[in-house]
């Protein structure tokens, strides 16, 4: 299961990044924010301290004020170390996981509510997604769909489109589900009782009305599957059709025709079966699709 849905609306270099970026998101989700960004880095005020040390060591070995020998020795031991750090890095990890956040976070940051994150679901929650996940992977992965005999067109649009919709619908849900039953634990009086249910009943009708979206992706991949396995045979069928004069010159060739001519006549019946079985599936995917139109 993905473990970010993103809204479709979402520029596709932005939901990219959303998608690869689940940690700064969850770190998000958890109230952080980059501190504001710094005049010098750890990294440059060590090599500037390192500098100016060096560069103190040159002057008072040139004004006298310590021995020319040690002056030079002061600069070899500490300028080669810091020339190294100056042009081969130029910065610490530290400092650049920072800044890579900072900018991830910058970028991001407007787009709060555009994106599901899987820990933003409950159990149940998760599941029903990951359900949907499934139905739509098989839709959009099959032959059929690549093939074009189905809408790809329309799948490429409306399967995105009902992924973010059946998420941001089951993070709403887990959500007050959540607050709900930590309500509900503490105990209620008669009176509030008499008012949680009717709110519990309604929790439960809303998971039970994206349910019904899931199932209906789920009949949608289930009639492209049967698609899937009659364009599958159908080819395999075709195959053997292409050899069939081959089958004919060997049955010939061996006096076998009494045998074998009957079952290279159902082949031929086969093929055009199948053809037939072929277009009555996808003309049933197509009919489920329809359900899933807004």
């Amino acid at each position: 299961m993905a473990d970010v849905v993103v809204d479709p609306e979402v520029p596709p270099d932005d939901a990219q990044l959303l998608r690869e970026s689940r940690r700064v998101l969850l770190k998000m989700r958890q109230g952080w924010a980059p501190e504001p960004r710094r005049a010098i880095s750890s990294a440059q005020y060590r090599i500037v301290a390192a500098f100016g040390s060096v560069a103190l060591f040159g002057v008072m070995a040139v004004s006298g004020l310590v021995g020319r020998g040690l002056g030079l020795l002061m600069l070899v031991l500490l300028g080669i170390p810091m020339m190294i750090v100056l042009f081969v890095r130029n910065d610490l990890p530290d400092d650049d996981e920072e800044e890579y956040e900072r900018e991830v976070y910058e970028q991001l940051r407007w787009y709060e509510g555009r994106y599901v994150l899987t820990e933003d679901l409950d159990e149940a929650s998760a599941r029903l997604l990951a359900r949907a996940q499934r139905a739509i992977a098989a839709v959009t992965e099959s032959r059929v769909n690549a093939e074009g005999l189905l809408d790809d067109v329309r799948n490429a649009v409306m399967l995105p489109a009902q992924e973010w919709e059946i998420a941001r619908l089951l993070a709403k849900l887990s959500a007050l589900r959540t607050k709900h039953r930590e309500t509900v634990s503490k105990g209620l009086t008669p009176e509030v009782e008499a008012v949680a249910e009717p709110l519990a009943r309604a929790l439960d009708s809303s998971e039970a009305a994206v349910l019904a979206r899931v199932e209906s992706l789920e009949r949608y991949a289930s009639n492209v599957a049967d698609a899937e396995r009659a364009y599958q045979a159908h080819h395999q069928i075709e195959e053997l059709r292409g050899r069939l004069h081959q089958y004919e010159e060997l049955v010939a060739e061996t006096g076998a025709d009494g045998f074998a001519v009957p079952e290279l006549e159902r082949l031929a019946q086969d093929a055009d079966r199948l053809e037939q079985a072929l277009r009555r599936s996808v003309t049933s995917a197509h009919e489920a699709f329809r359900y899933l139109d807004p």
